[in-house]
Order: structure tokens, then C-alpha cells, then sequence
């Protein structure tokens, strides 16, 4: 069945309401989902906001006229949006967002793969909001290699295989270089060498990036040594390291097990 719309306006949602549009948009059968004017608690704002982060097929979220009514539920659509990756068009006109929620939502906004169309008509935006705005319309229509970098972040803190990145040359600052800092600190990674040069990266920044990665080269090659010697050393008694079982076979064929205390 392809994708359907969920159309409703100046409507107060009960919670039965809510729970079919949760599971409509789990079960990726809503491509336009719109809310306009409508009236629901915070409880069930976000369980929009999860149904939205989890939806594959949600090209199209209408929440106009108030209903990212609060920097709380600001935070929770910021969430959804960290996670979310079809929506194609967000409309939050007549949402009070104010410079401050705006900020909060910048991030997400700003590394969203999909996201083409934007409406904060009437949001209460000052200059600084306006900034914000600004920086999402690079003059040439491609994000910023600040940008690419925190979406390549993630897709190489989820990968088990990649061992080489080469990113010479890219347009990264030292923004992106935190963000890569962030990820090979926090996060199991099979990543071993990372190339920032020509980049406008600090030394020190890169430094600190190579001395993690070498260090966790290090850490593999003891475990890796560890293990050879368990299987050289197979009579080693795991319980107790100063304890070793030896088996002593004679050439006539009798065995003799003896155990000694090391």
C-alpha cells in the first residue's frame, strides 16, 4: 500500500487519536502528515515528535499555527529531526520559536539529509534568528563541509569496517574537527587513520584525534596479544594466574597429570 495523508485542522486530539497516527507513521503509511491548529497535550506532542523519528516515509510535516507552542517541545521535534531523515518540507508557521528555539532546532535543521522546504513565517525571529536562517542557504546550494562532517560522523561511529577516512582538502574547521573528536572519544569505531590535512584544522586538534586513534591500535594489539598467548599456553589456569596445570606424557604411552603450584 503506498503512503497516504493524515489531514486535520483546529482540531483538540484525543489520546486514541494520537496512538493511530503514532502507529500509521511507524508503519511508514503516512507521506503528509498535518496538524494545523490543532489542540494536544505535551505527553502526546511527543509521541508525535517519536513517531516522526522513527518513520521512514514522512516526506511532508505540516505543524502550523502553535503547535511547537514551547522550548520544550522544541526540543523534542529537534530530536525527532536528529533521527528522522525523509521529511522533505517542514512548516512551522505561526509557531512562537522566538531566536531562542530556533537555535535549538539549527543543528538538526542544518545536517537534515532530505529537508528542502522551510516555513517560519510569523515565529517571532529577531536578527539573530535570521542569521540562522542564512546559514542554512549556502550561495552555491550544498551544505558546508562543517556540515557533511557531522553526518559523516555518524555514519562512521555506526560502521564496524571502515578503517581509512580521507578527508584532505574538505573545507573542515575546527567545528568539524570537534565533532570528529567527539565521535573516535565516545564511540566503538574500527577507524585506525584519519587524514584532516589542508583543512582548517588546528594542530592540536588534529594531534589529539591521531593520539586517541593510536590508542586504540594499541588496545586491540595487546587484546590481540593476549590471546596468542592463552592459545601458546593452553594448560594456564584462567581462575588463578598463579596457578599452571601441566600434563607430563611418558614415551611409553602412560600418562602422568600433575599439577604444580607456580
Amino acid at each position: 500500500m503506498l503512503p497516504g495523508s493524515i489531514q486535520i485542522s483546529g482540531e483538540t486530539l484525543s489520546s486514541a487519536e494520537i496512538r493511530d497516527i503514532c502507529e500509521s507513521l511507524r508503519e511508514n503509511s503516512v507521506r503528509l502528515l498535518s496538524l494545523r491548529g490543532c489542540q494536544l497535550s505535551d505527553r502526546d506532542f511527543g509521541r508525535i515528535c517519536r513517531g516522526v523519528a522513527e518513520s521512514h516515509s514522512l516526506a511532508q510535516l505540516n505543524l502550523n499555527l502553535g503547535i511547537v507552542s514551547n522550548i520544550s517541545r522544541v526540543k523534542q521535534l529537534a530530536e525527532a529531526l536528529k533521527t528522522n531523515r525523509s521529511i522533505q518540507s517542514l512548516f512551522l508557521h505561526g509557531s512562537p520559536l522566538t531566536d531562542a528555539g530556533l537555535a535549538l532546532l539549527n543543528p538538526a535543521l542544518s545536517i537534515h539529509p532530505s529537508l528542502v522546504a522551510l516555513d517560519l513565517g510569523d515565529c517571532m525571529l529577531g536578527d539573530e534568528g535570521i542569521n540562522l536562517v542564512c546559514g542554512l542557504l549556502p550561495p552555491d546550494g550544498a551544505k558546508s563541509g562543517d556540515q557533511v562532517a557531522g553526518m559523516l560522523a555518524v555514519a562512521v561511529a555506526s560502521s564496524r569496517t571502515l578503517e581509512v577516512l580521507d578527508l584532505e582538502g574538505t573545507g573542515l574547521t575546527n567545528h568539524s574537527a570537534q565533532t570528529l573528536l567527539d565521535m573516535v572519544e565516545n564511540y566503538p569505531t574500527a577507524l585506525r587513520t584519519l587524514i584532516l590535512a589542508e583543512n582548517s584544522i588546528s594542530p592540536e586538534l588534529q594531534q589529539q584525534i591521531s593520539d586517541l586513534l593510536s590508542e586504540g591500535e594499541e588496545e586491540e594489539e595487546n587484546e590481540a596479544h593476549e590471546v596468542t598467548a592463552r592459545e601458546k599456553n593452553p594448560w594456564i589456569c584462567q581462575s588463578n594466574p598463579s596457578s599452571q596445570m601441566v600434563l607430563v606424557t611418558s614415551g611409553l604411552g602412560e600418562s602422568l597429570l600433575a599439577e604444580t603450584e607456580m
